[in-house]
């Protein structure tokens, strides 16, 4: 057992191995998390939670790592998630952008976690929400979240950050093809990344072009801005830090930015019953009752339907 309030305390005294420490209850599923959860709460709320989403190959670790240097520029600290795809095999993961961002790594107002997706579809890890708090209550002004880049899947960043960046390449295909599943309807910001190639300028006026399809925004509504960079030199790294200054000015002028923490949590709390649930339920697999159930569904006594509202009354006790 570990002492959570002195690794809670040494977390907001900025020391990594707390943070690390604290990150690594929440992904092991600790027996402590309630514990750890309970100590966080009163400290979170402060940091501003920035996704950045895209298609393999775009950039995206490169784009965090510049942005990272940008948010150090201007003495605010930063904390990074980045997701892995795990191994089908050994479940571990490779965990490359500790790699591709090492030149942070000595940099004390910097905290960098890979996290393993562990199988969790939609482009994040299933820990990400609480590894999220745990960076907040550590005293990170920005956290940015690196998604896996599994393409149009990964729209379930859009729920977990405040402002959602969507990054492009040309020379990628049909880079557009995003929108078929919904990449471009969570993109608070767009970024066509690797500027200096043949096509960037036909990519950036394809996605606005998109963008402006079936608009309904009204006067006042934010409208995503489409900056274009060359991360691995910082070209235009700045005008994506302004881009992200004025969305969240933009979403605390009119009680977005308030609205979308509560769905974020309202989300958080679900999956967290969920879960506890499914946990239940799968402690009935043996179960004489279930068992039971199973035989009236099979011999058209009882539908599906009707033996799990059974089911549920019986865990819940109505």
């Amino acid at each position: 057992m570990v002492d959570v309030g002195q690794l809670v305390e040494q977390a907001r005294e900025g020391r990594p191995r707390a943070v690390a420490r604290l990150i690594s209850l929440v992904e092991g599923a600790s027996p402590q998390l309630r514990e750890v959860m309970a100590a966080l709460a009163p400290l979170t709320g402060g940091a501003y939670v920035v996704g950045l989403t895209g298609s393999p190959g775009v950039g995206k670790s490169t784009s965090t790592s510049a942005l990272v240097s940008a948010y150090r520029k201007a003495g605010r600290r930063v904390g990074v998630l980045a997701v892995d795809p795990s191994s089908p095999f050994s479940g571990g993961a490779l965990l490359g952008d500790r790699v591709r961002m090492s030149e942070h790594a000595s940099d004390p107002g910097v905290y960098i976690r890979s996290m393993a997706t562990r199988g969790h579809l939609g482009g994040l890890a299933w820990a990400a929400p609480q590894a999220i708090r745990v960076l907040d209550a550590a005293g990170c002004d920005v956290i940015l979240v690196e998604t896996v880049g599994v393409g149009q899947s990964e729209v379930e960043i859009a729920a977990q950050a405040d402002t959602c960046v969507v990054l492009l390449a040309p020379g990628m295909g049909d880079g557009i093809q995003a929108a078929k599943a919904g990449i471009l309807e969570i993109g608070d910001v767009y970024v066509v990344n690797k500027a200096d190639r043949d096509g960037a300028d036909a990519t950036a006026r394809e996605l606005n072009h998109m963008l402006g399809l079936g608009e309904s925004r009204g006067p006042g509504d934010w409208r995503p801005p489409i900056v274009k960079t060359v991360a691995a030199r910082a070209e235009g790294v700045d005008e994506v830090v302004e881009a992200l200054d004025k969305h969240r000015a933009w979403m605390e002028e009119h009680s977005v930015l308030a609205t979308r923490r509560r769905t974020r949590a309202a989300r958080e709390i679900e999956t967290i019953a969920l879960t506890a649930l499914r946990a239940r339920i799968g402690t009935l697999a043996g179960d004489q009752h279930l068992t039971a159930l199973a035989s009236r569904v099979t011999d058209g006594t009882l539908d599906p339907y009707a033996a799990a509202d059974e089911l549920v009354a019986g865990l819940t006790g109505e």
